[in-house]
């Protein structure tokens, strides 16, 4: 994709909070019990449709708004491949991209969720796997006013394309000087939700051209590692930090935050996101693709059993998982995330709590707490890198700390992935300051924690890795 076009990357996840770190109060404190864990209650879940859900994931309206489809077609090729098996305009466009009428009946090229939750994999397209290759480093509301430039040459003409892209516009505008990562990969969806949030009206859902509370600084962002779309039907909390609970598909279709309009407009976007939440539930992780040795495979599923399943869960037919949130000071892994949501939620959490999302049947809960969930381990292996900031590129790494890179490169081509060791190729490198070095030194980034693996021997290690592979 040209640079012209890559502001059209939805830069958006779903709502949690973020930045400035301060300290746990006794009352956070109190609800873990006395092995720093907090189990995670369920919420009930409206019933959709899996079936309409995949159409509306991958063909829906819930971005109203976008660059006008004919200039698209004059600054992008066809899209040949057509993963997703699309019909119509849709089938010529990448899988993060839909054709759809924006309000005023102009087709448009719109961003969806695929964006940040699909992804190629050793020349295999999967969705739902978190995506780690978008590069989100640049001030993306650069290229929204050169489109909208090119639109106002034919405003005269006729007004409609830039109406179609004018919120679409006006959104980016905003969000594109406060979401810039420091590292080609990560995800900042946790400074975005909170910058949507200050310019929408709680009430009304309008939007505002000035922020409605003061934003952290617009370098400060926290990076994330987008978690796979399979793993939520096993989940009682939808984010690394435990944000999240409720209504699963209320929170979902935050992401049309971007663009909307009105109540009415997000009620109708929620009808169909009932039915996305039915469809995410049924996918599974893509197998490990290489041979795994059996024997090495059962001594390492002794082990996880023994070390790991507690917090983890339990594989197979019969499988288990205990949706354990797990205290920083037990887990010790970076606490920018889960700090810095607790931080906001004395601005941002009161704001949602009191907007529509927060509000009536199947009302979405943030919940931040100082601490992260233990995750469930489907299809590990295609998930790398590793950590919720995803600051650890092998599974081999996250199993030994000593192998941890301070500074690593990897060259972001989906092909270099390591099976046996099971994450991305990479160097490692002596400093960062490089858009394409993950420098774990930074705010947000460590690659510290999660040391459990330590204790084992190498050997022990090894079967252990065997068997993730499996999951």
């Amino acid at each position: 994709m040209t640079r012209r076009c890559r502001f059209l990357l939805a830069f958006f996840v779903i709502i949690t909070g973020t930045l400035t770190t301060h300290a746990i109060t006794s009352s956070t404190i109190e609800a873990f019990d006395s092995r720093g864990r907090i189990e995670l209650p369920a919420s009930k879940q409206r019933i959709g449709d899996a079936q309409r859900g995949r159409d509306y994931l991958i063909n829906g309206d819930y971005i109203k708004s976008g660059i006008p489809l004919e200039l698209y077609r004059v600054l992008q090729k066809n899209h040949s491949r057509n993963e997703l098996g699309r019909a119509g305009e849709s089938a010529t466009l990448p899988p993060y991209l839909t054709a759809i009428k924006a309000h005023n009946g102009r087709a448009i090229a719109s961003s969806n969720c695929l964006a940040c939750h699909s992804q190629e994999l050793n020349g295999e397209f999967i969705l739902g796997l978190g995506n780690t290759l978008r590069d989100f480093t640049g001030d993306n509301s650069a290229y929204a006013k050169k489109i909208d430039q090119l639109l106002s040459v034919t405003e005269l003409a006729d007004p409609k394309p830039r109406e179609a892209y004018a919120a679409f516009r006006d959104a980016t505008l905003a969000v594109g000087p406060h979401i810039r990562t420091k590292v080609v990969g990560t995800n900042p969806a946790l400074k975005l939700a909170l910058v949507l949030g200050a310019h929408r009206d709680p009430k009304t859902l309008s939007w505002s051209e000035t922020p409605r509370f003061q934003l952290p600084p617009a370098d400060e962002v926290i990076p994330s590692d987008v978690p796979a779309f399979w793993l939520l039907h096993k989940k009682n909390a939808m984010f690394h930090n435990g944000m999240g609970r409720g209504d699963f598909a209320r929170t979902m279709m935050a992401s049309s935050l971007y663009t909307l309009r009105s109540i009415d407009e997000a009620e109708k976007i929620d009808a169909h996101f009932v039915d996305v939440h039915a469809y995410i539930d049924t996918l599974r992780p893509p197998k490990y693709p290489n041979r795994i040795d059996t024997e090495l495979l059962e001594h390492g599923e002794e082990i996880f059993s023994q070390r790991c399943a507690s917090c983890h869960g339990t594989y197979g037919k019969e499988w288990s998982y205990p949706n354990l949130l797990i205290h920083l000071d037990k887990i010790g892994t970076d606490p920018a995330m889960a700090l810095n949501a607790q931080k906001q939620d004395a601005t941002y959490g009161v704001t949602y709590k009191e907007s529509w999302f927060g509000q009536g049947e199947h009302a979405g809960r943030l919940a931040p707490s100082p601490g992260y969930v233990a995750p469930p381990l489907d299809g590990i292996w295609a998930t790398a890198p590793y950590l919720h900031n995803g600051s650890v590129p092998t599974l081999e790494a996250l199993l030994d700390s000593s192998l941890r890179p301070r500074y690593w490169r990897r060259s972001f081509k989906q092909q270099d992935y390591d099976l046996e060791r099971v994450g991305w190729i990479y160097q490692e490198v002596e400093s960062g300051g490089h858009k394409h070095i993950y420098d774990t030194t930074l705010f947000g980034h460590s690659a510290e924690g999660h040391p459990y693996a330590d204790k084992l021997d190498a050997e022990q290690r090894r079967a252990l890795l065997e068997y993730l592979k499996s999951l």
